[in-house]
């Protein structure tokens, strides 16, 4: 009897994901319009409303560091009929808060991987920084006077600076404030130090000469700017840190729903215009199964974790 009721749970899975998706889909995106993960998320969505022949609907529902978006999609139908679209601040998030109103390992199926981001590390141009040797020099000469800036506490940019501190062995002082630009406009006045931004919001300031910028915290060189090394390069092997963004279901979404949207998000990202959109954003696809995706996100909450016991990092 127990095998027979496996049998029909497999059918009845199998014939969910090829009917899947038989109404419209909601894809609810923790962050505001115009950022880079909305700007993922409405370039891939499109995609997937084309070959599932269904409307794909994305909704912004930022506020609580992602929360209120990961709290709609919890209490949505485990159908694959409202998806949730978060950022590696879904990682940060589980390391650092013990009070989520959620449960980010019971609460969500991870689904997909959406493509990732290097982050920048740039400063002031009269500051006289040329290189990441540069600023590390200066910081040991001055334990504690080194400042940089980022989006908050417990954002990308916070962590990015956390581990290149971690990994130089120096003392800076973080000022936290509440968005990447305002990090990165003071940066280029001069009040402080440096600063680790997204590609996307760094470009504009880089190109017009507003900060200069000494490498990128991913593994590779990024395309947009070929020149500019990585902080791996620049003397701290090892060094990588990127941005990127994922596709989550609600807990108890059947599998063979969440292994076919994980297969067509991968198809999305194959397309030629997709693909053409993600290198002007500096973004790198990485097509993951669901499996490959849910591995990857533990990973990351682990080395959070990691970065926030040595750094000291709580949620405020």
């Amino acid at each position: 009897m127990r095998f027979l009721a496996c049998l029909l749970a497999l059918l009845a899975s199998g014939a969910s994901a090829q009917s899947y998706p038989a109404k419209p889909v909601r894809v609810i995106v923790a962050f505001s319009p115009g950022g880079v993960t909305d700007i993922i998320a409405r370039t891939l969505m499109p995609k997937l409303a084309e070959l599932w022949g269904q409307p794909v609907v994305v909704e912004n529902r930022a506020g609580a560091g992602g929360s209120l978006a990961a709290l709609a999609v919890k209490s949505a139908p485990a159908d694959g009929s409202v998806l949730l679209v978060h950022s590696s601040g879904y990682a940060i998030n589980a390391a650092i808060n013990s009070a989520l109103p959620y449960d980010p390992y019971k609460d969500f199926i991870p689904v997909a991987h959406m493509g990732s981001q290097p982050q920048v590390l740039v400063v002031n141009p009269a500051s006289g920084y040329k290189s990441v040797g540069d600023l590390i020099a200066a910081a040991k000469a001055k334990p504690g006077e080194i400042t940089y800036g980022s989006a908050g506490i417990g954002s990308g940019g916070h962590f990015n600076a956390e581990l290149f501190r971690i990994a130089a062995h120096v003392e800076v002082l973080h000022i936290p404030y509440k968005g990447g630009v305002d990090a990165i406009n003071d940066t280029s006045a001069g009040r402080l130090s440096f600063t680790f931004n997204t590609l996307t919001l760094a470009l504009p300031f880089i190109r017009d000469g507003r900060v200069r910028v000494l490498a990128v915290s991913s593994a590779r060189r990024t395309s947009l700017l070929p020149e500019v090394p990585t902080v791996a390069e620049s003397g701290l092997p090892g060094f990588d840190y990127t941005f990127w963004n994922g596709l989550w279901a609600p807990a108890g979404t059947p599998a063979a729903v969440v292994d076919k949207i994980a297969h067509d998000v991968a198809q999305a990202m194959r397309s030629a215009d997709v693909r053409e959109r993600f290198a002007r954003l500096g973004a790198e696809p990485a097509a993951m199964t669901s499996a490959e995706f849910a591995q990857f996100v533990r990973s990351e909450i682990d080395s959070a974790e990691r970065i926030a016991r040595v750094s000291g990092i709580r949620a405020q």
